[in-house]
C-alpha cells in the first residue's frame, strides 16, 4: 500500500505536467521556508502563482479541495511573503489550489480554483 506521502508526490507530478500543459513554468517544487511549505510555485505571463495541490483517492472524505483548511492558506500567505521578499521582480501574485481525483490509478478530475482569497 502507498504511502501518503507517496500517493501526494504522485499527484504533484500529475499536478506539475497539468500545468505545464495549460502554459506555466514551474519554478520550485515543495519549496520550503522555516516550517512553512509551496507545493508549487510557478509563473504565466507577468504573475506569479503560489498553488497548493490536494489529492484524494477516493470522495469518502469529500472533494481534494475541501480539504484545505484556514491555516493551510495562512501558512501560503506566509511563505509567499518571503518568496516574494528573495525574488522581488514580481509584481503580480495569484494563490490557486489544483484538486486531483485519482481512482484506481486513473485520473477522474483535475480541478483548478484560479485567484483564491482569503
Amino acid at each position: 500500500m502507498e504511502s501518503n506521502q507517496t500517493k501526494g508526490n504522485a499527484g504533484e507530478d500529475l499536478a506539475a505536467a497539468h500545468l505545464e500543459k495549460l502554459g506555466y513554468t514551474i519554478l520550485e517544487r515543495n519549496w520550503r521556508f522555516r516550517h512553512w511549505e509551496v507545493d508549487i510555485i510557478c509563473s504565466k505571463g507577468k504573475f506569479l502563482h503560489f498553488i497548493e495541490v490536494k489529492t484524494r483517492h477516493s470522495r469518502r472524505y469529500g472533494r481534494p479541495e475541501e480539504s484545505i483548511t484556514s491555516a493551510k492558506m495562512s501558512n501560503l500567505k506566509n511563505i509567499a511573503e518571503e518568496y516574494q521578499y528573495q525574488n522581488q521582480h514580481w509584481e503580480y501574485v495569484q494563490f490557486d489550489v489544483l484538486a486531483i481525483t485519482v481512482v484506481n490509478d486513473e485520473v477522474k478530475e483535475v480541478f483548478m480554483i484560479e485567484d483564491v482569497y482569503f
